[in-house]
């Protein structure tokens, strides 16, 4: 069980690094940003994240059920900041398409970085994400060792 949520804490990872260097390189970090996401936001869900998978790591190395634990709260604490984020996503995704054909765009009226979130990937980030918090809980609680 264990090694199964670190599987698809891993491919949770790898769909948020994704999403994260989309939103750096459409422009989420500068000032001033059209983004919904504040940088603190965004980095702290990414840091906490990154900690919590260190310590699950070291947790299926030591046994030791205190790191499990550890390990759970700071998933619960970044799947509460990821879901902030999608639900500030949500009318980014809805606001149609950023580049219309034969669209005018008017000046100050930028699309916000994570309109170019891949559906697929936020989807998919967010499925495995869930996945992993159930996994990690399961293996915090015993079951299935």
């Amino acid at each position: 069980m264990g090694i199964a949520a670190l599987v698809l804490w891993i491919l949770a990872a790898g769909g948020g690094s994704v999403l994260l260097a989309t939103w750096i390189a459409k422009g989420g970090a500068r000032q001033p940003t059209t983004s919904r996401l504040s940088p603190g936001l965004v980095f702290g869900h990414f840091a906490l994240a990154g900690a919590g998978l260190i310590v699950w790591i070291i947790y299926l190395v030591t046994d030791t059920t205190a790191l499990a634990w550890v390990a759970f709260a700071a998933l619960v604490v970044v799947a509460v900041l990821g879901l902030t984020m999608f639900i500030r996503w949500i009318p980014s995704y809805r606001a149609g398409s950023a580049t219309r054909p034969g669209s005018v765009k008017e000046p100050g009226t930028e699309a916000p970085p994570e309109k170019h979130f891949p559906v697929a990937v936020v989807a998919g980030h967010g499925v495995f994400a869930v996945a992993t918090v159930v996994l990690v809980l399961l293996a915090a609680l015993g079951v299935g060792s």
